[in-house]
Parts: C-alpha cells; structure tokens; sequence
C-alpha cells in the first residue's frame, strides 16, 4: 500500500475505532490495546494488555504498511486474533488513518 495519506481525514476515519481503543499519550487499554505510539512499536507489546496468541506470535514491530494490511482485513493478516472489526478495504481511507496514527508519538 502507498503511503500519503491525509492525517485529518484519518482523525475522522479513527472515530469508528474508538469504541474498542483510545489514541491519548496516557491513555488507558479498552477492548483493544491504546493506539498511541503504534507505529514502530513492536507488535504485541503494550503493558497490561492481553494479546491473543496470533498477535503474540508475530515477530517485529508495527509499520505503516503492516499496519494497513491488519485494518483491512484482521482476521486475514492475523487468523484467530481477537479484534472483531471487519476491516477498512478502501486504500485511501487506509493510508489516510494509518497517516493519523503516524501523527501520534
């Protein structure tokens, strides 16, 4: 997937995953792992989060372009993981909210 993505647009695209997740410095785990951060983390790390074991099995850390495949498709990047999102197939809406969460560190 391409980067280019437009932050703003990303902001309102993130909205729909705020039910599950949070995007602040401090904030706390929900349904999923806080988002804060994300991109270059390694995959699985977050504190006091409890990962299924798809996502604890992969190695590496969190880049644009695997962050992307994740939210389109979940269950396919990561079979048996826990996030119940159907995933985001427009590539525009993609690179624009991973271009968003790019934006928080």
């Amino acid at each position: 997937m391409a980067a280019g993505g437009d932050p703003a647009a990303g902001e309102k695209i993130a909205k729909k995953c705020k039910a599950c997740h949070t995007f602040e410095a401090d904030g706390a785990n929900k349904i999923g792992p806080h988002l804060f951060g994300v991109v270059g983390r390694d995959i699985a790390s977050v504190p006091d989060f409890k990962y299924s074991d798809a996502l604890q099995g992969l190695e590496g850390t969190w880049t644009h372009d695997k962050i992307a495949a994740y939210v389109a498709d979940p269950k396919g990047f990561a079979p048996g993981n826990k996030m119940s999102f159907a995933g985001i197939k427009k590539e525009q809406e993609l690179a624009d909210l991973v271009a968003y969460l790019e934006t928080l560190h």
